[in-house]
């Protein structure tokens, strides 16, 4: 087997695309098929094409599992690579993968969010209140987050947009973001999207305590591919197809719906807390 501290045949550019120099070396060195490897990472064969291309940023869990597939679990070889993109001046970017790769192609998408309007629902003024008071991010930074947030929206106007069902708790509603104006625009835009035929939009019962440990997406692909997930947190996003990561989720989303109010309930929730913020 290749020699993990063994150096490159030629300069890696970044270190996505080490990672996935690395990521074919070991694989070719072991005879097997993107296909395979494939199956063990729990993604498709093009998936890993891309990967190993390094048009794709890989994941944590992809690190832990080719360590463990190619024997190298003991010194975190991958885990290393992985780690050098987390410090890499362009990284880390996990929030591009999900809108890049994962919306414009999922057929549906299901949301859970016990604190904020889910990205894709936010108006301008109520995203740009959220990041502009996050710490150490400059002002073209804020712009920059701005234009990619307000860019997701259009997988809602595609010829075939995917059907978006998200839930969200009802302390959402009464959470001032910005002033009362940027509030009341913000309820009125949910009332606005949630005619359209493909967005369901319910409201959960603050009672509900299963969805407390953070918001997460899961995303239905065509052709086969497996269900993707991405579970938000304050320091780095998890975005994963592994199997066992994803039925977790799906039990936890159930759950949280099951408290959620009937979606014209709901809307008339939205609708009396909208007219408060005056």
């Amino acid at each position: 087997m290749s020699d993990p501290d063994s150096p490159s045949k030629r300069e890696i550019a970044t270190p996505v695309a080490r990672f996935g120099a690395e990521m074919r070396r070991f694989r070719e060195s072991l005879s097997l098929s993107q296909d395979a490897l494939a199956a063990r990472l729990g993604c498709t064969q093009t998936q890993v094409s891309r990967l190993e291309q390094g048009s794709r940023r890989p994941h944590r869990d992809h690190a832990v599992i080719l360590d463990r597939v190619f024997g190298l679990s003991d010194k975190g070889y991958f885990a290393m690579l992985h780690r050098r993109i987390l410090s890499h001046p362009e990284g880390p970017r996990w929030w591009l993968d999900w809108p890049e790769e994962i919306e414009p192609r999922a057929k549906v998408i299901r949301s859970w969010d016990p604190l904020l309007v889910p990205g894709v629902l936010q108006t301008e003024a109520y995203a740009r209140c959220l990041l502009s008071r996050e710490p150490q991010v400059d002002p073209d930074e804020v712009e920059r987050r701005m234009h990619a947030r307000l860019q997701r929206r259009a997988v809602l106007d595609r010829t075939s947009p995917p059907l978006f069902v998200t839930l969200m708790d009802e302390g959402v509603l009464h959470r001032r973001i910005g002033s009362p104006e940027v509030m009341r625009e913000q309820l009125t835009f949910l009332m606005e999207v949630a005619d359209r035929p493909n967005v369901t939009v319910q409201v959960v019962d603050p009672a509900c305590v299963s969805g407390l440990l953070g918001a997460f997406m899961i995303a239905q692909l065509p052709n086969g591919e497996p269900d993707t997930i991405y579970a938000d947190s304050p320091a780095e996003g998890l975005l994963t197809s592994e199997s066992e990561v994803v039925s977790t989720l799906w039990s936890r989303y159930e759950l949280i719906r099951a408290w959620a109010y009937p979606e014209h309930v709901s809307l008339q929730k939205i609708q009396d807390v909208m007219h408060q913020w005056t």
